[in-house]
């Protein structure tokens, strides 16, 4: 490869530079505190894993699959994968490396890889922070993500302006199950839901069992009173459906009694990742942003691939996202060259205080630091701190 291509990275992979480096870790950091003010222990986990724990080849798992990198193991020539999520090692780790009675709550963050960007103008290295509540299926645990999810957001900087956006695969699938769907015609209705296409929605329900209550779950997907206007007495007796119309409703509620600002939205057909969740989705939106700046949901039974199956909820972000066109410059000062005791003193002084402090070096001088802010002079016999 010519020298004029070494430094070259591949699509979808950038540098993090000083700059913006420390807007995120000053971020990370700020995050997993207050993550753990809220009882979510930190955990690390390994880069790469057993592609059978990161993304098995069941339905459920298909989207992380294909989002996998996987190479060969050269010690045990078994097949290994790249984390594209740390979800599924979380719950590896509630099941069977930390199993605990009762509820259990994690936080993680670290740099993810991903075959191909999962959105546009995304990063295929997010560095994902995200927080996970195993052993609770109550709504509560949802309301309590939701909480955490917006609190992170807001300690961020980037409420001002959010919208909420909360959904239910439950509907879609009690609804499937009514009408004895098979998973083709299951896969084009998501499809039409997803691309919000309702004159093909409308020609395409009318031969389906159940079919105005196909197109009115699309059509009324945002407004949940003409939602329930509009669908059949049948649908709405369903137990399955009404237990996920409850859910969403009552969770609404929930919200908007904590956050009374907060703007919040519903759309009943928003299936991203409907394989893998089984219940509640939720997601944070900015103005001007095309990918959410979080997103969770309800994922129960994720343990069952480990042997233990239990409730699960949470929610992951990517901090560079969050993180997106902020920018700081640090102050840096600069020390003269010297190992007077009263110098050092001052220097290391200084550094306790949390400054930035360089000492000359050899024959330097104060315009050899970049992007210099003070100076460390010497007035009247005492070290001081003067801005350039």
């Amino acid at each position: 490869m010519p020298i004029s291509e070494t430094w070259l990275l591949p699509d979808g992979v950038a540098d993090v530079l000083p700059e913006q480096a420390q807007v995120i870790e000053k971020l990370r950091r700020t995050a997993l505190d207050f993550l753990a003010s809220r009882g979510y222990q930190l955990v690390y986990t390994p880069f790469i894993e057993y592609i059978e724990s990161l993304s098995s080849l069941s339905e459920s798992n298909q989207d992380l699959d294909l989002a996998t990198f996987k190479v060969i193991d050269q010690l045990s020539g078994r097949l290994l994968g790249v984390r594209a999520d740390m979800t599924p090692q979380v719950a590896r780790i509630d099941a069977h490396v930390h199993p605990v009675n009762g509820v259990a709550r994690y936080c993680y963050a670290g740099t993810v890889l991903h075959t191909k960007p999962q959105g546009f103008n995304t990063t295929r290295a997010p560095l994902q922070l995200g927080a996970e509540l195993f052993g609770s299926d109550s709504i509560d645990a949802d309301v309590e993500l939701i909480d955490v999810m917006l609190n992170l957001i807001e300690t961020a900087g980037l409420v001002d302006g959010v919208h909420l956006d909360l959904g239910h695969v439950g509907l879609f699938r009690s609804l499937v199950k009514h009408a004895g769907l098979n998973k083709v015609t299951e896969s084009h209705l998501s499809d039409l839901y997803q691309r919000k296409a309702l004159p093909e929605l409308a020609e395409f329900t009318k031969e389906l069992k159940s079919g105005s209550d196909f197109y009115a779950l699309g059509r009324y997907a945002s407004d949940l009173d003409a939602l329930q206007t509009n669908l059949s007495a049948e649908i709405l007796a369903d137990v399955s459906f009404k237990d996920a119309l409850s859910t969403l409703t009552e969770t609404l509620r929930e919200i908007q009694l904590r956050w009374p600002a907060l703007d919040i939205g519903v759309d009943v057909v928003e299936l991203r990742s409907y394989h893998y969740h089984t219940g509640l989705m939720y997601a944070v939106y900015a103005p001007n942003r095309a990918a959410p700046l979080a997103q969770g949901g309800r994922y129960d039974g994720i343990g069952e691939h480990f042997g233990r199956a239990r409730p699960a909820t949470g929610f992951s972000c990517d901090l560079y996202s969050l993180c997106a066109g902020q920018y700081s410059q640090a102050e840096k000062v600069v020390a003269p060259k010297g190992t007077e005791q009263q110098l050092q003193n001052a220097i290391a002084t200084a550094r306790k205080q949390g400054l930035s402090v360089i000492q000359l070096l050899g024959n330097d001088e104060l315009n050899s630091v970049p992007n210099a802010t003070h100076k460390m002079v010497s007035v009247a016999g005492e070290w001081v701190i003067q801005k350039i």
